[in-house]
């Protein structure tokens, strides 16, 4: 029997020279995995946007438009980077409405116009200033959060103010693909969760279709890096899970956490 899944952090090729899905492709798998809905999260921009959404529609899948934006340390106004310091994290942020997807559209002009470093940046103040109908998973491992937990700092202040931007819509995204220091945050965030009562939700940070296609996708990785596949020293995922999982897989890889499986659903609802 099939269980009931939504892919919540998913990156297509217009995650440039980073995702190798396609959109048509996306599409069908959730329909096979017979998932009601889908989430689209491209680094950085919304240009997926209206081909996700009317191929979803068409195809009977509730279409759930994100971005996965970079977002700096600071002031997305401040230019410059400190020695040993990240110019830019990342964060998983949806939209539940028309609103919500206005707002998506205010944040990524605004990650171009004002806060562009590196990478098109946005910030927690205009999070603050543009966060009606937005949802907010607080992300992958260069997360915000993940980072000052991994760096073994105070997570609280990040937590109080999301929540005070977020309210209900905030959750703390866990991942289970075998990378570095997810073992670390799976259990801080679970203490997190009951500490400040903000729910868990489990996502799977899809970049490539099948997970035969790692190799495809490492080679795209190489091109947009512009280092060669047999350059030990180069970018690279240090796990081959980062592949569109059918739901009995992600329901059972989280069968311990079954409320950061529910957490899909109740997100896909609203």
């Amino acid at each position: 029997m099939t269980q009931e899944f939504v892919h919540l952090h998913v990156h297509s090729d217009y995650s440039f020279l980073d995702g190798l899905c396609r959109i048509q492709e996306l599409v069908a798998k959730a329909v096979k995995y017979e998932q009601p809905a889908l989430a689209l999260t491209e680094h950085g921009n919304l240009h997926g946007a209206i081909e996700f959404y009317t191929t979803c529609k068409n195809a009977g899948i509730k279409p759930i438009i994100g971005c996965e934006f970079y977002i700096a340390p600071g002031s997305r106004l401040e230019k410059i980077k400190e020695k040993g310091k990240k110019a830019f994290h990342h964060i998983t942020i949806l939209a539940k409405d028309n609103d919500g997807y206005k707002n998506l559209i205010k944040l990524s002009t605004a990650s171009y116009v004002e806060g562009f470093y590196y990478k098109p940046r946005i910030d927690n103040e205009l999070l603050a200033k543009y966060s009606k109908g937005l949802i907010c998973l607080t992300g992958c491992l260069s997360s915000p959060l993940a980072c000052t937990v991994l760096g073994g700092g105070d997570a609280e202040p990040i937590i109080s103010e999301y929540r005070n931007i977020f309210g209900r819509d905030l959750y703390l995204e866990i991942q289970r693909t075998n990378s570095k220091g997810q073992d670390t945050i799976l259990e801080a965030y679970q203490k997190l969760s009951k500490e400040f009562k903000v729910p868990l939700v489990a996502t799977n940070d899809v970049h490539y279709t099948e997970d035969t296609d790692r190799r495809a996708h490492d080679a795209l990785l190489c091109i947009g890096t512009g280092t060669h596949i047999n350059d030990t020293e180069r970018f690279k995922f240090d796990s081959d899970e980062y592949y569109y999982k059918d739901s009995n897989k992600m329901c059972t890889l989280f069968s311990d956490i079954p409320e950061a499986i529910y957490s899909t659903l109740e997100i896909a609802e609203k």
